[in-house]
């Protein structure tokens, strides 16, 4: 009978192994939400600052939080096949949702309160995959890494007594950081379009391309607008939804386009680093044509529940080292369950 005895132990055994994958995976998941290491760069943290920045607007995006969605398709006229073997590049059309905004965590800002402009996109391909981007109006990213981001964002909280960034802590930043100063250089020479519809975006991040063969290549694409670019002026700035009053009227006359240029890396190029610019000499191919049919709000529109997580991606397209892209990433997520939850407390406490 004491042959037996083994089954306890056995069980005893087999029921921490039970316990401890659960326990692993928590401790997992704590560690790269940085609850275990306080001091570190988490997504959490990165939102935090995003918040401190733009205030807090509950069920609103923590950046780009004014907006407009949109939609129509990608018309591909087969030519990025041959670098990617995304069925996007086949042929055909692709239904797209996106997302035109303005920078900035403040969804009652003016619309000519900020330079910077974006555009996000969701393809849903033919055999069921996404591809999710969010492009940038702008030549090259402020900074190279999450941390630098981080400090740009604290540099730049308002000052209770001025409602702006305190000018010594953003000398302090740009000192930190000197790849920050072509970027300030360019937003101070910087003179935006009327437009949406005419401004050109930009991916700013590397991403890697992959064709059936096999082959690798390091990536950047640009939205670019077919649409001709008229300077802001004082009368657009005077009306805070000059965008938006303009993206709708001309989606009422007709599509908006513009052509999807792929740059490709060449041997030296920085694929980590959006401070840089890749050279205009690069091979470049124009991939097809995105063609935006209409427009509806943000808050009831086909945007309003998509997290444009850049690395949610189709087979033939992944992520580079640059490491902006997993940290924009997780705060995506940060941020979408954030406002998701948010939403959710409003339409409880409304009975809804």
């Amino acid at each position: 009978m004491f042959k037996n005895l083994r089954y306890p132990q056995q069980f005893l055994l087999r029921g921490a192994v039970i316990v401890a994958i659960p326990l692993a995976l928590c401790l997992l998941f704590a560690w790269a939400w940085g609850a275990l290491t306080p001091g570190r760069l988490s997504p959490d943290k990165l939102v935090n600052a995003l918040e401190k920045t733009g205030g807090e607007h509950p069920g609103y995006r923590r950046n780009h939080a004014k907006g407009v969605c949109v939609a129509g398709y990608f018309d591909s006229n087969g030519s990025a096949s041959a670098l990617s073997k995304a069925t996007v590049f086949l042929p055909g059309n692709t239904p797209v949702i996106g997302r035109l905004a303005i920078a900035g965590g403040n969804p009652n800002a003016p619309d000519g309160a900020v330079p910077v402009r974006s555009m996000a996109l969701q393809f849903i391909t033919r055999d069921g995959q996404e591809w999710r981007t969010g492009m940038n109006a702008l030549p090259f990213f402020s900074v190279a890494t999450p941390q630098g981001f981080y400090d740009q964002q604290m540099a730049g909280i308002p000052d209770p007594k001025t409602g702006k960034p305190d000018p010594a802590k953003m000398k302090a930043f740009i000192s930190a950081h000197p790849e920050a100063k072509p970027f300030f250089a360019w937003v101070k020479s910087y003179v935006p379009t009327s437009s949406w519809a005419s401004d050109s975006y930009n991916s700013l991040n590397t991403f890697l391309f992959t064709n059936k063969a096999g082959d690798v290549r390091g990536v950047r694409w640009s939205m670019q607008a077919q649409t001709p670019g008229v300077p802001v002026t004082a009368e657009d700035k005077a009306n805070p939804l000059f965008l938006q009053q303009d993206i709708r009227q001309r989606l009422q006359q007709g599509p908006l386009k513009w052509d999807l240029i792929i740059s490709v890396a060449e041997k030296g190029d920085a694929t980590n680093d959006a401070t840089k610019a890749w050279p205009d000499s690069h091979q470049k191919l124009n991939a097809g044509t995105l063609v935006l049919t209409s427009a509806q709000d943000q808050a009831d529109g086909g945007c309003r529940d998509i997290n444009y997580d850049p690395l949610i991606l189709p087979d033939g397209i992944s992520g580079s080292d640059d490491p902006l892209l997993s940290a924009r990433s997780a705060a995506y997520s940060s941020s979408f369950n954030r406002r998701t939850h948010e939403e959710a407390q409003a339409n409880k406490g409304a009975g809804l």
